[in-house]
């Protein structure tokens, strides 16, 4: 399992400011999203999410400047959140250094054609955000009246030629079970952001089988060391669990 490093980005600056060395008091701390982003990877993070904050307000990609700088700066993809709701955006977003764009599950769970439009552009490097809780389905205006159930969804989006997701958890701790069971009935890979501020979080996650946890504050505010978080993460060779 891949543990990739999260960097909330407002007004062109990360939301926390990070300051690697808080423990030693060495360092100097910084809200440069690139300087955040070349820190993690200098440390092995093979991708960087970044959330644009502003433009998922505005419906729109506003950080492009920033996707630009932090492109830029590591040779890792570079996979963005927040004001991707069609095609050119998208476009926008690749243009400035993106390699991976995520979805929110508004802007095509009903749409069959915008969904469509932005696979030709993105490809398997399109991922769809989904927050899982049931009441969140709920309050979905679903054309039908009724929300489908998560796997339903998850698989009408597989059909539809999605090969990936990215599971928010609004601040609760991942549903095991649930995770366990979309992976078993899905062919795509699933990233979990949120929820998980522990390494045995990290290690519950890798058991049942998701591809990538993405990391944001518990990374920026030390509680968690990169490096570790790469351990907890890890199969050996061999295939056995560390």
């Amino acid at each position: 399992m891949q543990v990739v490093p999260s960097i909330d980005v407002t007004a062109g600056r990360s939301r926390l400011v990070f300051w690697p060395g808080a423990s030693t008091g060495a360092g100097t701390p910084t809200d440069r999203p690139e300087r955040i982003a070349r820190h993690f990877v200098e440390l092995g993070a093979p991708a960087v999410h970044l959330v644009d904050l502003d433009g998922a307000r505005a419906g729109r990609p506003v950080a492009l400047d920033v996707v630009g700088r932090v492109a830029a700066e590591v040779a890792a993809p570079l996979q963005v959140a927040g004001g991707a709701d069609g095609p050119d955006q998208i476009r926008l977003l690749f243009a400035a250094g993106a390699t991976r764009v995520v979805m929110p599950l508004s802007a095509v769970a009903d749409e069959p054609d915008v969904l469509r439009a932005c696979l030709e552009v993105a490809g398997s490097w399109l991922a769809v955000g989904l927050d899982p809780r049931p009441e969140r389905l709920r309050e979905y205006p679903w054309r039908s009246g009724r929300a489908p159930t998560l796997d339903a969804l998850v698989a009408g989006l597989v059909d539809a030629g999605v090969q990936r997701f990215v599971l928010s958890h609004g601040g609760a701790e991942p549903d095991l079970g649930l995770l366990a069971g979309l992976i078993a009935g899905a062919d795509a890979e699933f990233l979990v952001a949120g929820g998980v501020a522990t390494l045995d979080g990290i290690r519950r996650l890798r058991d049942v089988g998701v591809s990538a946890v993405i990391l944001g504050e518990a990374l920026l505010s030390g509680r968690v060391e990169y490096a570790a978080a790469a351990r907890a993460a890890a199969v050996d060779p061999r295939g056995r669990l560390r």
